[in-house]
């Protein structure tokens, strides 16, 4: 701090020791190292102030930084969180869709050949006669079926009732 050497406090000594005598010397000497306590002690005093309020303001920023860490791992999670929702309902669609083709599967696969009706093509036309007839047209030379279809694909049509005992 100060670059005193020994020869310069041998010289304020002995001008200590002319100007304030031998008798007021010890007194001087000890009020001087009083205030050179009080100094040291409020230095101490700064320097301790100053060390809990670096350590505090080192303790706030890892507790933010903890803070930080911990909302990127929420969000993150609630990221992940959503992306299993949205695989689970592809999932779980991609599932009602196979069950729905293999009911429909299991479901012709029940009804007999002979009960099947065929596909229906929307109004197709057959030329007859030189001019254009529906399907749906009314011929003579064939009978109506006013009969109503019979249940397709119950397990009535494949298994008689039991007769009775």
């Amino acid at each position: 701090m100060f670059d005193i050497g020994f020869s310069e406090l041998l010289v304020i000594a002995v001008v200590a020791l002319i100007v304030l005598g031998p008798e007021r010397l010890p007194k001087a000497a000890r009020f001087a190292g009083l205030w050179v306590r009080r100094a040291r002690a409020q230095w101490y005093s700064v320097k301790d102030e100053l060390e809990r309020e670096l350590a505090s303001e080192e303790l706030k920023r890892n507790l933010k930084d903890a803070q930080d860490a911990l909302r990127d791992t929420e969000q993150r999670i609630r990221d992940g969180a959503r992306e299993t929702e949205r695989q689970f309902e592809e999932v779980r669609q991609a599932a009602r869709d196979d069950a729905k083709a293999l009911r429909d599967d299991v479901e012709s696969a029940i009804t007999p050949p002979a009960l099947a009706k065929p596909p229906v093509d929307p109004e197709p036309m057959i030329e007859e006669e030189g001019r254009l007839a529906s399907t749906t047209d009314v011929h003579e030379d064939v009978p109506a079926d006013d009969a109503p279809a019979p249940d397709v694909g119950t397990t009535a049509d494949l298994f008689p009732p039991k007769e009775a005992r």
